[in-house]
């Protein structure tokens, strides 16, 4: 891979590890040069059949061709958690709306009652919600689907363990138990709202370790490679996961990986894009230390490419709630006044 990528790398996980368990050399190669140079990959062999993929793009359609009245009895302003359904246009990036609506969800857990004053990033803990009167195959499709992502992720953070030449385990410890995983049903509409202009998402960095994206053939997502002022594309492969890394690794490793930017152009108007984004995010209450890198990884450190009206943070919870926060106005004004207070 040269010094400016002028593409997505394509790694198939099926050949990931030997037949005696232990990791392939030459794809934990690849691996460190996509994760390193691009911060992002496409992903194939991952052990979902094509059969698979189209029926949750099937379910997740349904859903959003629901009357509008169906669609707001999951609505987000309902839930303290930031769990449901997302109207179009109502959530921010960079300040933003966006020209999509969507549903997120996580693992099914009950609220925390009570947490320090501290750590108010408990209250990202809650059940979701989802329309198990006119759709209950959404629920159960998405969360099996979940559960084939968690391993997904989990995999491929021990691959990047090894290609960081620390055991396939170091990062192991932060998801035990309660791994605060997230997900998303998302469909983009063109030329409805306006004040989104071209922007499906706006330029951004995900928040946890690794983000794995289902997308269908229609496009739109563009990466920005490190020290690039080019926007490159991400060419639809069916059935491929796109792969990218969240600010927790870039924290970690004080840049060797980094958290790439990337945005969402918008459809045209009249052309629908469905995407299901799984981001693989340790628990609520983790702390990510710097690892300590052999001498010629660490040489090779960009530091941690932080912005001041966004810094990145190493408590995970902490993390995710000030995204939250910044993307759902609404629902951070109706359930957490205190907290929209605190930030001015």
């Amino acid at each position: 891979m040269s010094d400016n990528p002028t593409s997505i790398p394509v790694l198939d996980l099926s050949t990931a590890r030997n037949a005696d368990g232990t990791f392939n050399s030459e794809f934990i190669e690849k691996l460190r040069e996509a994760t390193h140079k691009i911060g992002f990959f496409q992903l194939v062999g991952y052990g979902a059949g094509e059969e698979r993929v189209k029926d949750l793009f099937d379910v997740t359609k349904r859903f959003f061709d629901l009357p509008l009245e169906d669609r707001l009895e999951l609505d987000n302003r309902k839930s303290p958690h930031f769990r449901g359904y997302t109207r179009l246009g109502t959530e921010l990036t960079q300040g933003r709306p966006d020209a999509r609506e969507q549903v997120d969800f996580g693992p099914e857990r009950e609220p925390v009652a009570d947490y320090p004053a501290d750590q108010p990033y408990w209250l990202v803990q809650g059940p979701n919600l989802f329309p198990d009167t006119v759709l209950p195959e959404l629920r159960q499709t998405s969360m099996e689907w979940a559960e084939l992502m968690t391993w997904v992720g989990a995999e491929l953070l021990s691959a990047i363990s090894v290609s960081l030449e620390l055991p396939e385990d170091h990062f192991t410890e932060p998801f035990e138990g309660t791994p605060a995983w997230m997900a998303k049903l998302i469909h983009y509409v063109g030329g409805v709202v306006k004040e989104a202009g071209t922007q499906g998402v706006g330029s951004h960095a995900d928040y946890g370790f690794v983000t794995l994206l289902l997308q269908d053939e229609v496009g739109g997502l563009e990466v920005k490679p490190h020290e690039s002022d080019e926007w490159l594309p991400v060419e639809p492969i069916p059935g491929a996961l796109v792969v990218n890394l969240g600010e927790m690794l870039e924290v970690a490793t004080q840049g060797y990986l980094s958290a790439t930017i990337h945005r969402v152009q918008a459809p045209p108007a009249g052309v629908d894009r469905y995407a299901i984004p799984f981001f693989w995010s340790p628990r609520l209450d983790s702390v990510i230390d710097p690892v300590q890198l052999p001498p010629a990884l660490a040489a090779q450190s960009r530091g941690i490419s932080d912005d001041p009206q966004n810094p990145m943070l190493a408590s995970y919870g902490a993390n995710v709630l000030k995204g939250w926060l910044r993307a759902h106005p609404q629902v951070a004004a109706i359930h957490h006044p205190e907290l929209v207070a605190a930030k001015k």
